[in-house]
Order: structure tokens, then C-alpha cells, then sequence
């Protein structure tokens, strides 16, 4: 483990960083926040100073002093525990590892936690536990979104099973707030790990890390010498679990406060319901019926157009605010998902969709925009955090497909898909699925089963490619042209099935002639569905959505007959 020792000034006038050996005069490290300036290694930072960093300056209220740790087992080691007690009691003028109280960030009420690692390493023993459920069972009295912050080597030794048993207790309360729909964010700085990680600092609806942190459950010496394994470059830092799905953050010390105060804005009951307003006036519908194409071919050729916008491009049009959540916290992050939360038309939704990119580097990177399970898994938990927080779900459909390879079969790529399909049939808030493209298969429809669904006039949605149908019927990809008309992708033939409710026109030629109108075009028909769906009960949501697909197993149904079922 990296050290990295507190800097407290006046103590000297110069110190080195423990990371580039670069000498750094104090003053101007404290000014940076503890952040060196030539390699930007992020020193450890007293308690005090990092509360005064994540909250609005004078909102914090500790709560009640609690009872000072007694020593239930005698232990004993180089010194007895009481003894250990007394010294960091001495040392950090707090009664023990824990901190509670009541403030703001940015604006937003929060109750907030935090582990001091000068106190014993941030360890968790019976009274930090008292001290952590105290402020979950504050928050869900009072639904005030909590704020956990720390830095921890784990569970207390010294106090033997009953430190273990507050991986019970703190769980328990978590889970209680996730049940009740109050938000839970863990800032997890350097280091966190042991019983921290595997209770309270990994169970928050959205983990920040700071960059560099060391963050994991076994220590890396501790992995050594039981399993004799050789650890890769990078293990266990922020960055290392970010790319493994487990964060959805990294930020830098100078920008935690400002991303805190959008998390906590974005999920105010205020901004959440559009109430403020989204200034761009009352929103029109801009689609109508769309016109027969040409050629069904001519359709797959523009839908596939690189120029075309993104569901990024569709964000930083349209979003007023967006912050970008990552990772499915079991594998890792699928860059051909991109989700988070984000202020379209006046209120806070989910957003989720696939992103392919407009160059050949960003292609590769997003995987042409074919998920593999992990995509699938980060969409699912962002559901949930919908749900949980009653928040409406826009989707961005542009996929040929969910990703075929070996690697995501062995990872369950059709049970995946089938639970995605499965968790956003039975939302109980809005949901609003936007083809912007290619619409590929079960890959497409695993982020399209909504109340609503919009085409642009020029997307295609379709149960395989035209190429996949010419190859198993014609033996050749020659015919794709041909099966592309007989399939029935275009938005003019789903419209008339009843499997697409809107059509977005678009500029001659194609979105990408015009991307800026485009996104306009299709952010005003968003907002008018999104008004029309928020007079619904979630229970009646629930049940349209079920009519709405249900009615495409009718047999000998017209198209007029599916369509009035789903109305």
C-alpha cells in the first residue's frame, strides 16, 4: 500500500510526495487540497479538512455525542486495547472513527458519515457501527439522502466477532433506505477495504472513489502471502475498480464537492418532477405518420450512417444537467452502454442507450455499439435506480445486436438479455424508448420495452439483420437488399403493426444532414410523451405497458386490432 502520510501545516515548510519524491512546499499542497501538483497523487486529508471540502461551508450539525468504546474482550497485543483507545483518542480529539451529523451540498439537505483513519486506520468496531446505523435510521426518518465517506482497514480486531457483526447491522439499514427510496452515496477514499468494503462503503446506489485510492476486501499483502498470487500493475486503485464495473466514479479532490451537489440535485423531489419547469416552453410533438421509403434498403443504409447522433450527442443537446454512471458491479463496464441521471425537459429521468461513436478509434473502443452482458447488467441496475427513485426511463436504441462473441456467452448474454427484458416490462414509471438507428434484435428490444416507442423516420428495428436472414435463407449476404423489404423494418411498416406508437421525421438524406435539428426534433416529441405518461399511476403503467406488448400475440389480429391494444 502506498503511503501517504497527513500534511498538516505549520508542521514544516516542505515535505515530499509519496508517490513522485517531488519535494512540495506545504502552503501551496494545502492550497491544492492535498493534491500534488506535479504528478497529482492525492495525499490523505485530516477528516475535518475533507468534510470542510465536500460540504457547504457552516452547514454541518454533528449529531449527539455517543458512549466511548468499551473493551469487551481484555484484548491485549503489543499494548492493551484500551490503551490503543485512549491514544487515538488523544491523538484525534474524537471520542472514535466515526463522525455524524446533519448538512448541505450545494443546496441539497444530506445526513453524512465519515471514517477518520487517524483514529485506529478508520477500523470499524461496535461504536462506528453505532454511529453508521444512527445516521442511515436519521436518514430514512427524515428521507434525507446519506452521504458516506471513508477510509477505512476494516473490521476492529480488537473487538473479535462483535466487529464483524456490524457488517450485519449497517447492511440491514442500507438496505432499508434502498426499500424506502432514499438515496445512499459512498465517496470511498484512500484506503477502504476489508469489512468497509464488504458492508457500508459498497452498497451505495453511486460509489465515487477519489483517483488512486486503494480500495478492495484482501489487502494486497494479505493476497500474497495466502494465495501466493502475483497482482497486476494498478490493483485495487479507484481506476482498477472503475474499469471492473465496481465504481461509478473517479473524481478528482477539486471537483467531488460540484459532482456531489448535481447527484443530490438530480434526485430532489423538486427537480425529479419536472415542478421547476424546462424552459424551452410547453413541448410539442414533431412526429407523424412516417411516408413509405423507396427502398427498405435505403433505410438500413442511412440508419447505419456514422454521422447520425449518438445517445452521447442526444445528452449534451438536450440535458440540462447529466452525470454519467458506470459499471455493472459484478464484471466490469461496457462502453457500448452509457447511462446515468440527467434534467431532460425539467425533470430528472434515467437515461440509457447505446453508444457507437462517429470515428473508427471510438468504434472500437464502444464495440460498434454491441453490448456484452456487463452492458446489459449496468442498464438493469439503472432500472432499479429508476424505480427506486420513481424516476422516468428514456432510452436510445442504436445497436445491430448484442454482441455474439464467446466471451459474453460464457457470461450469460441470453439470460441477461432475457432479465432486461423481463425488469423493464414491470417498471412502475415512465418509460419512453427512442430507435435512433439500427435497431438489432433482442440486443434493441432488451432497451425498448417502453410505453412508448419512437422511431426516427429513417431507423430500422428488425429480428435480425438483413444480412443474418439473407445468409440462413439465401446461403449469401448478396441478398440483404431483398430481405430487408420482405422483413418489414422500416418505421412506416412498424407503425402500421402497432410496434412503433411515434415517428420522428428527419432532413433529407438522413439525421446526419442535420444532427442538431434532428435532436431537437426528437428532444420535443420526449417531452411530450413524458407529460402524457406522468398523469399515469405507476400501476397503470405497469398494465400499459403489459396491453401494449401482449397485443402482438393475438392471433389473426389486424393491425388495427394490435394498435387498439396497446392504447
Amino acid at each position: 500500500m502506498t503511503r501517504t502520510n497527513t500534511v498538516r501545516a505549520g508542521d514544516t515548510a516542505w515535505t515530499r510526495c509519496p508517490h513522485c519524491s517531488s519535494y512540495l512546499y506545504v502552503k501551496r499542497l494545502n492550497r491544492n487540497d492535498k493534491v500534488c501538483p506535479d504528478c497529482r497523487h492525492h495525499l490523505r486529508m485530516p477528516l475535518d479538512e475533507r468534510l470542510e471540502l465536500l460540504l457547504d461551508g457552516g452547514s454541518l450539525r454533528m449529531l449527539d455525542e455517543v458512549p466511548a468504546s468499551a473493551d469487551p474482550l481484555g484484548f491485549v497485543d503489543s499494548k492493551p486495547y484500551r490503551q490503543r483507545l485512549a491514544e487515538a483518542r488523544e491523538r484525534t480529539g474524537r471520542a472514535d472513527a466515526a463522525v455524524a451529523g446533519t448538512a448541505t451540498v450545494g443546496g441539497s439537505p444530506v445526513v453524512v458519515a465519515a471514517l477518520d483513519f487517524a483514529f485506529m486506520g478508520g477500523s470499524v468496531g461496535t461504536v462506528v457501527g453505532d454511529i453508521l446505523v444512527r445516521a442511515a435510521q436519521l436518514a430514512g426518518e427524515t428521507r434525507t439522502p446519506l452521504l458516506l465517506v471513508s477510509a477505512s482497514g476494516g473490521a476492529r480486531m480488537q473487538e473479535g466477532c462483535l466487529s464483524l457483526m456490524q457488517l450485519a447491522r449497517t447492511s440491514q439499514e442500507i438496505a432499508r433506505l434502498r426499500e424506502s427510496g432514499v438515496l445512499v452515496v459512498n465517496v470511498n477514499t484512500n484506503p477502504t477495504f476489508g469489512g468497509a468494503t464488504a458492508s457500508f462503503s459498497s452498497l451505495g446506489d453511486v460509489i465515487v472513489a477519489e483517483p488512486g485510492s486503494l480500495i478492495g476486501f484482501a489487502g494486497p499483502q494479505v493476497i500474497r502471502q495466502t494465495v501466493r498470487e502475483e497482482l497486476p500493475a494498478g490493483f485495487q486503485t479507484a481506476e482498477f475498480l472503475h474499469e471492473h464495473g465496481l465504481a461509478d466514479l473517479v473524481v478528482p479532490r477539486e471537483s467531488l464537492h460540484e459532482t456531489l451537489a448535481g447527484l443530490f440535485r438530480l434526485h430532489r423531489a423538486d427537480t425529479a418532477d419536472g415542478a421547476a419547469g424546462h424552459g424551452r416552453g410547453e413541448p410539442r410533438r414533431l412526429s407523424t405518420r412516417a411516408p413509405a421509403p423507396a427502398r427498405a434498403w435505403d433505410v438500413v443504409t442511412r440508419a447505419r450512417n456514422v454521422g447520425r447522433p449518438t445517445t452521447l450527442d442526444y445528452l449534451h443537446q438536450l440535458a440540462d444537467e447529466f452525470v454519467e454512471l458506470h459499471g455493472d458491479r459484478v464484471h466490469g463496464d461496457d462502453p457500448a452502454v452509457v447511462g446515468g441521471i440527467a434534467r431532460l425537459a425539467g425533470r430528472s429521468v434515467v437515461v440509457i442507450g447505446h453508444q457507437k461513436g462517429h470515428d473508427t478509434a471510438e468504434m472500437v473502443h464502444r464495440n460498434f455499439g454491441m453490448p456484452h452482458p456487463e452492458g446489459y447488467r449496468k442498464a438493469m441496475r439503472l432500472m432499479h435506480h429508476a424505480e427506486r427513485f420513481g424516476l422516468p426511463v428514456v432510452t436510445f436504441v442504436d445497436t445491430a445486436g448484442a454482441y455474439p462473441g464467446l466471451e459474453a456467452e460464457e457470461r450469460g448474454q441470453g439470460a441477461v438479455i432475457a432479465e432486461c427484458i423481463a425488469t423493464m416490462a414491470r417498471l412502475s414509471v415512465p418509460v419512453v424508448s427512442v430507435i435512433t438507428g439500427e435497431g438489432g434484435s433482442g440486443g434493441a428490444l432488451a432497451l425498448a420495452v417502453a410505453n412508448r416507442v419512437v422511431m426516427l423516420q429513417n431507423g430500422y428495428y428488425s429480428v435480425i439483420s438483413p444480412e443474418g436472414c439473407s445468409t440462413i435463407l439465401w446461403g449469401s449476404a448478396t441478398r440483404a437488399p431483398d430481405a430487408a423489404a420482405q422483413l418489414r423494418l422500416t418505421a412506416a411498416d412498424l407503425q402500421e403493426f402497432g410496434v412503433v406508437d411515434e415517428v420522428v421525421l428527419e432532413p433529407d438524406g438522413g439525421a446526419h444532414e442535420d444532427p442538431a435539428g434532428t435532436v431537437d426534433r426528437v428532444g420535443e416529441t420526449v417531452a411530450a410523451v413524458l407529460a402524457e405518461l406522468g398523469t399515469m399511476s405507476g400501476d397503470e403503467l405497469v398494465a400499459h405497458r403489459h396491453a401494449r406488448f401482449d397485443a402482438f400475440g393475438r392471433l389473426g389480429a389486424d393491425a388495427e386490432t394490435v394498435r387498439a391494444g396497446a392504447a
